[in-house]
């Protein structure tokens, strides 16, 4: 890295208070951005050298490499850099604001509306046991609201069918509890009664999900499976198994559970992060608000009246 980076990053730790998670996502940026000057004899300890044209050319390098909303970060994270440059009195001109940032896309539908999940799980054909495995699958994935890291995962003593629970490590290794719903549950007795079929040659895996060679499956051929299934039924093939993970979420919101709760189902370690991940409609925000607003109680009251 540089002395100016590490001043830079210093400052935001110790002034600015920033979370390490964004210290981290800066310092890799202007990382990025150290590797394209030097391959023009650059460095971002000599700042003065560097023009605008620079700049724009390691943004330009990255368009096809980020996506808009990581390639807007970088942007930020560069003008932070230069403002605090200026600010320190290491540069006069502050050239990064010069910047432009790229319009961030909204992200493309990735969840199932309620009739949507009953036509993918009600219109399924179970074809042999790689069918009815397929089924349980997508009964799991939506009905426990499961990554599907998590799904392929699992192993056969992490889920409880006698009480109803399935036990599941998420991401930074923390593990959680989930409930296991009926329709759920009964999908995966099913398929465990018929899983020795494609499991009979390799008794040694402890893997829940096996393909027809007896192996774990892997997340890349769920992903495959979902979208055939999805095609069958008729429906948006862009969604993804994450998809059903974002319409558990939704539609357990939506029918009124707690929102820190969905959190904990879910494994989230911020509750902004669950709330990125539900699709609620502005009518039905409006009838939870009419429902339960002291303010709103009290109008539609004295319209009553």
């Amino acid at each position: 890295m540089s002395v100016n980076v590490d001043r830079f990053l210093e400052y935001l730790r110790v002034e600015r208070g920033r979370s390490e998670r964004t210290l981290a996502a800066y310092s890799s940026d202007l990382s990025q951005l150290q590797e394209h000057l030097e391959e023009h004899e650059l460095s971002l300890d000599h700042v003065d050298q560097i023009g605008l044209k620079n700049l724009r050319g390691f943004v330009a390098s990255r368009l096809d490499v980020d996506t808009s909303a990581t390639l807007a970060r970088k942007i930020s994270a560069i003008r932070s850099f230069w403002t605090f440059l200026v600010k320190k009195g290491v540069i006069e001109d502050d050239i990064a604001e010069l910047l432009s940032a790229p319009k961030v896309r909204q992200p493309l539908k990735n969840f199932l509306s309620v009739d949507e999940i009953f036509q993918l799980l009600d219109g399924h054909k179970q074809d042999g046991v790689l069918g009815i495995r397929d089924m349980a699958m997508w009964e799991t994935l939506y009905g426990c609201g499961l990554r599907v890291s998590e799904l392929v995962g699992l192993n056969l003593a992490e889920v409880d069918l006698k009480d109803g629970w399935i036990r599941t490590v998420g991401k930074g290794n923390k593990e959680r509890m989930v409930p296991l719903g009926q329709k759920a549950k009964a999908a995966i007795e099913l398929y465990l009664s018929r899983r020795s079929e494609i499991a009979q040659d390799n008794h040694s895996t402890s893997a829940i999900w096996v393909n027809s060679r007896g192996g774990r499956l892997s997340d890349r051929s769920v992903r495959r499976l979902l979208k055939e299934h999805l095609i069958r039924a008729g429906l948006d093939t862009s969604v993804t198994p994450h998809g059903l993970r974002h319409s558990f979420a939704t539609h357990l919101l939506d029918a009124g559970a707690d929102l820190r709760g969905i959190q904990e189902l879910l494994g989230h370690a911020s509750l902004s992060t669950t709330q990125r991940y539900t699709h609620v409609s502005v009518e039905r925000l409006a009838e939870v608000y009419d429902a339960a607003h002291p303010r709103a109680r009290s109008q539609n009251k004295g319209e009553n009246s």
